[in-house]
């Protein structure tokens, strides 16, 4: 089982405020002779279409002193998760969670808005000290 991130239980927490209901911690995928672990499977109930959304979440903390080195793992974790969840479990949408400062930071450089529209990378945008998301970008 993977270590979990230092903001694991602030975003898990800050998605069943926003009414998010815990489905699988870590949501196990299986592609060939490897396993894999994104953090959280969520479900919700959204009443006006009577549906559930489901979605998957991948926190990163990048606290490393290089934010090109945790923006380098982050994508290539959310690039091979996003393709598993593709052929296996289509009916999920993943998300990368990360703090409103990271957002602020490298994800509004211009290499950050580059990935972003490039690999369509899904963003859920929290305030850690108030364990609340902020925004989520699609």
């Amino acid at each position: 089982m993977p270590a979990k991130d230092i903001y694991h239980d602030i975003v898990k927490n800050a998605l069943i405020k926003d009414g998010w209901t815990v489905t699988d911690d870590p949501l196990r995928l299986k592609w060939g002779l490897r396993e894999l672990f994104v953090d959280l499977g969520l479900t919700k109930l959204i009443s006006a279409q009577k549906a559930n959304q489901t979605i998957a979440v991948e926190i990163k903390s990048f606290t490393n002193p290089s934010p090109i080195a945790d923006l380098e793992q982050a994508l290539g974790q959310y690039l091979i998760y996003q393709a598993i969840l593709e052929e296996t479990k289509p009916e999920y949408f993943l998300y990368l969670a990360i703090r409103q400062v990271t957002y602020g930071a490298i994800f509004s450089e211009p290499i950050g808005n580059l990935l972003i529209q490039k690999y369509q990378i899904n963003l859920l945008i929290f305030d850690a000290k108030k364990a609340e998301i902020v925004r989520w970008i699609t």
